[in-house]
Order: structure tokens, then sequence, then C-alpha cells
């Protein structure tokens, strides 16, 4: 395993730094890492840790949630309005709904493995995002119209009500049947899960203003409750539960609420650990692709997911209806809204973990998403933000 993790590091950390190099995301090169030490291609990494890959992702999600949280501006999210409250939900449930629709012609799989699908797909990516839209406001484009602000309020919850969806259809998948008191249960779900995570957010704040430790403790005891948050919900039986990874980044939200000096401090230790999380999250995804089933769908899959990203922008565009928002500003939070990767690379390989008969194809839609709209969207971005907003 020793010799695993080095070569995960050492070569992730190389392929990574040649992608930034020729102005590539470098998840890319940490993505293709995985798919030539995997067990297709050279077989390099012990099979004790590809059995841990699915908790090592999950670890991962749980690292962006929470930064996300400490990150987040709610007061940002008010001034801006309806818009930001639709880009939350609106263009992902758009892409579901092209899912459903596209997925059963064109790859043949059921209406609910379509679904499950479009779960997968529909997050916008915060490893590409975030940074982009952080140099917009330092750079001062769009950032009087609250451009970047929107996409990135969006993008954060965006990616947490994609993450309920996809957990609401795998366990339909798994025979925990369709009713109404699954779908009652997304919002409640998310609902329970913001409340818990506020409620432990003031608790932590008040914890660490009596009890004085260090940054790297509050991170470790964060972590800790976010593991239990995470098992709690898995052992629930009850129809209805509470949206574990909501609840953690709203612990977040709610400890810069009350101690915003300390959550600052928290993002950046935050920051560090994502730097080793996100290589293992990009490799590991990567050594779970079959070449081989990849060479046999990938015209379709490419045809699927350019569909889904059409009815998605067309959900942006919906969003930004009735804004004063000029025809440019439109068109560049519409393509600023496409990258995928990060919550592509956590859950996408959980239904193959599974046995699902869907696995190979959601997976390799997943890892396709991410090939073809990393790199497209962060081009995108990088090129147009100064022809299409204007500096302050």
């Amino acid at each position: 395993m020793l010799l695993s993790i080095a070569l995960i590091l050492v070569v992730g950390m190389a392929m990574g730094w040649i992608c930034r190099k020729v102005k590539l995301p470098s998840l890319l090169g940490m993505l293709l890492t995985g798919i030539v030490l995997g067990p297709y291609v050279l077989n390099l990494l012990d099979d004790s840790i590809l059995s841990i890959s699915s908790e090592l992702r999950k670890i991962a999600l749980i690292i962006i949630l929470t930064r996300a949280g400490l990150g987040l501006d709610l007061t940002g999210l008010k001034k801006i309005g309806r818009p930001a409250i639709f880009m939350c939900f609106v263009p992902a449930s758009f892409e579901v709904l092209g899912m459903i629709l596209l997925a059963p012609k064109i790859m043949g799989v059921s209406v609910l493995e379509a679904a499950v699908m479009g779960a997968v797909l529909a997050a916008v990516s915060p490893a590409v995002v975030v940074p982009r839209m952080v140099k917009l406001m330092e750079e001062g484009y769009g950032t009087k119209q609250g451009i970047p602000q929107l996409i990135l309020a969006g993008a954060s919850v965006d990616d947490v009500y994609v993450i309920v969806l996809f957990s609401t259809f795998l366990g339909m998948m798994q025979g925990k049947g369709v009713s109404a008191v699954s779908f009652i249960n997304i919002p409640v779900s998310i609902l329970l899960g913001i409340a818990i995570g506020l409620i432990l957010g003031a608790a932590l704040s008040l914890y660490f203003e009596k009890v004085h430790i260090r940054d790297t403790a509050k991170v470790l005891i964060i972590l800790s409750i976010s593991f239990f948050l995470v098992v709690i919900e898995d052992t629930l039986m009850t129809p209805i539960t509470f949206s574990a990874l909501i609840a953690i980044m709203f612990i977040g939200i709610g400890l810069k609420k009350k101690r915003e000096v300390v959550a600052v401090r928290l993002s950046a230790k935050y920051g560090k650990l994502w730097v080793a999380a996100e290589i293992f999250l990009f490799v590991l995804v990567g050594a779970t692709v079959n070449i081989t089933y990849l060479k046999n769908v990938g015209v379709k899959a490419l045809m699927l997911i350019a569909g889904a990203l059409i009815i998605r922008m067309l959900g942006v565009f919906v969003c930004l209806l009735k804004t004063e928002f000029t025809g440019k500003e439109r068109l560049f939070v519409m393509m600023a809204y496409t990258p995928k990767a990060t919550v592509q690379a956590a859950i996408g390989g959980i239904p193959l973990s599974l046995g699902l008969a869907c696995g190979d194809i959601v997976l390799t839609v997943a890892v396709l998403a991410i090939v073809l709209t990393a790199p497209l969207g962060a081009f995108a971005i990088d090129l147009s933000y100064k022809k299409l907003l204007l500096k302050e």
C-alpha cells in the first residue's frame, strides 16, 4: 500500500504540474495518472487501496463541502436575490431532466438509471469554478453586477442539491422503492441538514471561544463530527432522514456567521488538506475506469453529455430572465456554469462499487464529462471574461 500511495502522490502531482504548464486543469493529469496506474493498464496500485477508494473519495467530498461552507458569503447571496436562489437548483434540475429524456434513447438505459446518471453529471465543479471566480473578484470583473458572487454561491449549493438527488435515486435503484415519501424526503432532508449544520456550527463557535486550542485541532474536531454525521445518515432506517452532506456544509456557514475570523483561518487549513485530497480523489477515480468499456460507448456518451449541457445552459438562461444582466453577461454565466470535475469524481464510481448494472455506464459518462468540460469550461472562462464582463 505504501508504494501505491507514493505513486499516487508523486506521479499525480507531476502530471498535474505538466497540465498546468500547458494551461490545462491539473485534475486532468491526475485522472490520466489513475487510468495508467490502475488495474486496466499497468496495474501498479495495490488492491488494499483500491478497496477503500470509495471511502477516500467520500472524505475528499467532505473536505470540499466544509471548505465551501466556511467560505460562502450568505449576505452576498441575499443581495443578488432571486437569480442566486434559482441558480442553486434550476440548472441542475434541467440537466437531470435532460438526461432522463436523452439517456434511454442514446444509451439504452432505464429512466431510473438515467436519473442516477443525471444526478452524477448535474453538479458544477468547485475545483474549476471557485479559483476563477475569486480571480475575477480580485481583478474587479463583473463584481458590480455580482456575477462572480452569483456563480460562487450557486455552485456551492448546486453541488449539495445534486448529491441529495443522487442519494434519493440511488436508494430507489437499490430497491427502496418509488413513493411520495421518497420525494417529500428531498426538501425535508435538505431543511433538516441545514438546521443540524447551523446548530452544530453555532455550538462549535461557542466551544472554540471558551476553549483555546490550535486550529489544526479544530479541523480534526470538525472532520470527526462530519464523519459521525455521514455514518448516522447511512445507518438511519426511518422514511424521513437528514442530509449529512448539507449539514457538513452548514457547519462551516454557522461557524462563519458566529466566528468569521476563525472560519477564515480554518478555511485556509482545509485548503491545505485539499491539496492531498484532490490528488487521491482524481487518481483513484481514474483507476476505476475500464478502458475497453470506454472505447465501446465513448461516442454515444459524448453525444449524451453535449445534449445534457445544452439543456443545462437553457436552465441557466431561465434563471437570468428578468434580470438586468446584458446578453454578454448572461452568455458568460451560461459558459461558466458548465465545468464538471469534483462531484463527478466523488460519486461517479459509487453505482459501480455497489454492483449496480448501470455502474460502468455512469462512471464512463462521469469521467468523459470531466475530461470534456473541465478544460473547455476553464478555457471559456479564462478567454472570455475580459470581453464579456465590465471591469469595476
